[in-house]
């Protein structure tokens, strides 16, 4: 899948079959293509010599069906990207060798010779960038092998189904990519069993891929079964059981298990310290002090980082992108602990290896960079300057392949500056965008899509938008309802703003029926000494008291939202303006949701970012 790397020294997920495995067709379309052997890959000593040279094929298409030129084409296009030409002309060779497969294939009897020019095929248009052209190729690919015939059969259906995945990924399609994945799965588990080490390193690479969506309780599911498998089948201590913790201290973090991700990451930085993968070492430590940071450990993680420092910069030199990674955390840790001075230093040092890159520098690794030191800028009040970090980190992904999700991120966080701004028709814009990333990529149901969309209600809010508001709030209430659970501070900031909304639409039973759950849920369940809840029982009164009455008032509620400064005329009221006064209450919600979503942001990119390194 692209964007995730298996560690150094891990073998492929791949079936055993009798013949070379160098008929493995390939995993990932950037990676150096494979040598598929099919059963003819050399013409016949006899037919060989009228043949047209490499160069110049015959280019009529009557010659396809003859029987070796399917092969001959195929070793062309293979050779051809072997020795730097380029895909181009690679390209015309593998159509043709399909073309040819297809033609002299026996009806009634699956080619595997034609399934292989075609992952070839499909593989060269992702190296183009042509992924929309490659997905049909895959898909016809896929359904040419009969699995019960055998293991060749299966290695070409699941390879199939992996490579499909990988291009679904770069398409930015998540919801599509890992349902290829599970089918690949399946296809290999009867093959191979269960308990096959190749199962756990596919079960892996799938559990990175829910992880990427923020599915974590399947990732889970998925990462404790690879590391069961790589138990029984590896030494202890092996970098495969390293590999797998380090997966698995992403995913219990991400679900704020930090005590399970800490025993999780020590165990993974001993395999690697017995393995003498000292830079790997580093990176773990990098880890360990997030977690630390965590729960509010600052020693030790100043501690854990300074000595990921030292390895890094011994490692590979002063200004390398991870060097810049451990200033980035390092600034954030001084900001949380009140030293600005030393936190500002480190935000510059970041930002002037992140300005001059060391050459093999990926867009990635500087646009999460900005994006973290964003964040921190944030947090000092700096909007502008965390706007700015935002937008140069944009620009940098936005035409990369399969970074979709990320820059749907970085739209939503770009959206909060804007809503802070004060300059909500753009910060409604950003958010439209991210939504819309979201959608396309198959995140629509995690907590992170339903906090973008409440946030997109508020900016709709300030724009005096309020039918669209009430939909954003109500698609937004059954996506936390069901990730968050109803108690959530972010269900419940969602149920008021949606109370507000509904009274605003004049529909104060709904309004009234809303404030009264969320009153029962704090007093039986979450206690009233939350600041909220006086707040909340005010307006739960105001309400009740004028149920049933005429409404030729302002919504009392809506006023919690709408932000003070802003002025604005209704349609209804011509020239008849909106003028409120002072309200604590919005820029507690302002506030609230600013922080709230740049939270659930910068954990979506975390994790993005750490299952590539």
């Amino acid at each position: 899948m692209p964007g995730l790397k298996s560690p150094p020294d891990a073998p492929p997920p791949r079936i055993t079959v009798s013949e070379s495995p160098s008929q493995n067709p390939p995993r990932t379309p950037n990676k150096k293509l494979p040598s598929p052997s099919p059963s003819r890959s050399k013409a016949s000593p006899a037919r060989s010599a009228k043949k047209p040279p490499p160069d110049s094929p015959n280019p009529d298409d009557s010659s396809l069906d003859n029987p070796d030129l399917g092969p001959f084409l195929l070793k062309l296009a293979r050779d051809t990207i072997a020795s730097g030409e380029g895909p181009t002309k690679a390209l015309d060779y593998a159509v043709r060798a399909a073309k040819s497969f297809e033609r002299c294939a026996v009806e009634g009897e699956p080619s595997l010779d034609l399934a292989m020019s075609l992952h070839v095929l499909a593989a060269i248009y992702c190296s183009l960038g042509r992924f929309d052209e490659a997905v049909p190729v895959l898909e016809r690919a896929i359904q040419v092998p009969d699995v019960e015939r055998g293991p060749d059969h299966a290695l070409a259906a699941f390879s199939g189904h992996m490579q499909l995945g990988d291009t679904y990924s770069m398409l930015g399609q998540v919801e599509k990519s890992i349902e290829s994945y599970e089918e690949g799965l399946k296809i290999q588990i009867q093959a191979l069993g269960e308990t096959d080490a190749r199962v756990g390193e596919t079960c892996r690479y799938l559990a990175e891929a829910h992880v990427q969506a923020m599915q974590f309780d399947k990732a889970e599911e998925l990462c404790k079964k690879t590391l069961e498998i790589h138990h029984a089948h590896s030494e202890p201590a092996s970098l495969e059981e390293a590999a797998d913790r380090r997966l698995m201290a992403l995913i219990c973090e991400a679900k704020g298990d930090y005590e399970a991700a800490l025993e999780h990451l020590v165990l993974a930085s001993m395999a690697m310290i017995a393995n003498g993968q000292e830079n790997e070492v580093a990176a773990i430590d990098v880890s360990i002090g997030n977690i630390y940071m965590s729960l509010c450990r600052f020693d030790e993680a100043v501690f854990s980082y300074q000595k990921a420092l030292t390895v890094l910069k011994a490692s590979k030199g002063d200004n390398h992108p991870q060097v810049a990674s451990v200033f980035v955390r390092l600034a954030d840790l001084y900001h949380r602990t009140g030293k600005l001075r030393e936190s500002n230093s480190y935000c510059e040092n970041a930002l002037r290896i992140f300005a001059k890159p060391m050459p093999g520098t990926t867009a990635e690794e500087i646009a999460g960079g900005l994006t973290e030191i964003s964040a921190i800028y944030e947090s000092v009040n700096e909007p502008e300057e965390a706007l700015k970090l935002l937008q140069k980190a944009m620009k940098l992904l936005e035409d990369k392949p399969g970074q979709q999700s990320t820059i749907a991120g970085i739209e939503a966080r770009m959206g909060v500056m804007f809503y802070i701004l004060g300059r909500y028709e753009e910060a409604r814009k950003s958010f439209e965008s991210a939504i819309a990333k979201l959608r396309a990529s198959g995140e629509r149901k995690s907590a992170f899509f339903g906090v973008v969309l409440n946030q997109m209600g508020l900016a709709c809010v300030q724009l005096f938008k309020i039918d669209e508001a009430g939909e954003l709030f109500e698609e937004a209430r059954v996506i936390l309802e069901q990730e968050c659970g109803p108690c959530h501070q972010d269900t419940l900031g969602v149920y008021s703003n949606l109370a507000a909304t509904y009274d605003a639409m004049g529909r104060v039973e709904d309004a009234i029926e809303i404030l009264e759950y969320v009153m029962k849920l704090r007093e039986e369940k979450l206690g009233i000494a939350n600041p909220d809840f006086e707040d909340e029982k005010n307006r739960l009164a105001d309400l009740l008291k004028e149920a049933g009455r005429s409404r030729n008032r302002k919504a009392k509620s809506l006023e919690n939202l709408i932000d003070p400064n802003s002025r604005k005329t209704t349609k209804k009221e011509g020239a008849k303006k909106w003028d409120y006064s002072t309200c604590k209450t919005c820029r507690k919600v302002l506030a609230y949701a600013a922080v709230g979503l740049s939270q659930q942001v910068l954990r979506g990119l975390h994790l993005r970012a750490a299952i590539t390194i």
